[in-house]
């Protein structure tokens, strides 16, 4: 297949800028219908005017479903249960779905619906959507009608604690997650909180108690109950967290061959070992990086995971679901090398 042609759904925020910087680098992508309802009737530049060279005149739409049926597949950047219900029907017309919301990660009906206390308004696809975490489920995407693209939070985090959940290494009682992301994590809006002089040489704990992500963590990993603090970091975009979880490991070479084992020959998940990662290690990159210490005096392993939480933990990772559903290489059009500076 030469090209396919995409719509991004919501693409006003900065997930939506995101996607259509990857995508204009995309050899087979042809962005063809973007829409915002806030923007509609703008040129995309207009709003974001880095992108005028790559879409001189691509302008946001009002939603038109029979608009977008022509599309191959459709990014949906909209709030739960909006793109349940949009993504749905497009589905239901043949196009396939990558969804950036919450709407299709969950294989529970029940838990997505306590977590974001919202009825499920497209409950029949549940059993056919994929999660979107490349590195784990990259068979079951490779032929799926709808993905589910994971969050930020649970793309570092999964990463890190799956392949030690599996191999028996940790204990799956008391595992403590203290995540700090950049401010884009929050999205564009206008928020006191998340202004300059709100969080410029600041830093600050949100959501400590029952911050959404946990049950989709929980979910995804096996670890029945999660300790989960998100904080906000006095940066643009970047994600790390350091996991703390009981160990049978004897030393640090079994928790690497863990890792190596799990994640050997992947493009976009690096692992540090004892050099433990940060965020200009990946960020502008569609890459993890995972690094771990051992604690021996406590039994514990320290793990650091980290990634751009607009890139590997939204935009970049949609578009490696898109690479992977239609057979391209499963890295074009991604970046693999950190910014640095």
């Amino acid at each position: 297949m030469d090209k396919i042609r995409v719509a991004v759904i919501g693409a006003n925020g900065y997930t939506g800028f995101m996607l259509l910087r990857l995508l204009a680098a995309h050899k087979h992508a042809d962005v063809a219908y973007v829409t915002s309802r806030s923007e509609a009737g703008k040129y995309v530049w207009e709003l974001y005017p880095a992108l005028e060279g790559a879409y001189p005149q691509l302008k946001f739409s009002e939603y038109d479903k029979s608009a977008v049926e022509n599309s191959d597949v459709a990014f949906t950047a909209l709030p739960h249960t909006a793109a349940a219900e949009i993504g749905g029907a497009l589905v239901d017309g043949g196009v396939k779905l990558i969804d950036l919301s919450a709407d299709f990660r969950y294989a529970s009906k029940a838990l997505y619906e306590s977590t974001y206390g919202v009825t499920h308004p497209r409950a029949d696809l549940l059993s056919e959507a994929v999660y979107g975490l490349c590195e784990l489920n990259r068979d079951k995407i490779k032929t799926a009608r709808i993905v589910g693209n994971p969050g930020c939070y649970t793309t570092a985090a999964i990463l890190a604690l799956r392949p030690l959940v599996e191999s028996g290494l940790i204990d799956k009682t008391g595992v403590i997650v203290d995540a700090k992301s950049g401010v884009t994590g929050a999205g564009r809006k206008s928020d006191v909180a998340y202004s300059f002089c709100e969080t410029d040489d600041n830093f600050k704990v949100y959501s400590a108690v029952g911050h959404r992500h946990t049950t989709e963590i929980e979910e995804k990993t096996g670890i029945p109950s999660l300790i989960f603090t998100p904080h906000l970091l006095p940066v643009k975009r970047g994600i790390l967290e350091t996991i703390y979880a009981k160990t049978m490991a004897k030393d640090l070479r079994e928790i690497a061959a863990c890792y190596e084992k799990a994640y050997k020959g992947e493009k976009f998940v690096r692992i540090c070992g004892s050099s433990l990662p940060e965020l200009k290690t990946v960020r502008g990159s569609n890459c993890a990086a995972i690094g771990f210490a051992l604690d021996s005096a406590n039994g514990m392993v320290k793990i650091v995971s980290v990634i751009d939480n607009l890139i590997k933990g939204a935009s970049g990772q949609a578009v490696q679901n898109m690479n992977i559903m239609f057979g391209f290489d499963e890295a074009e059009g991604l970046p693999a090398v950190g910014e640095h500076l």
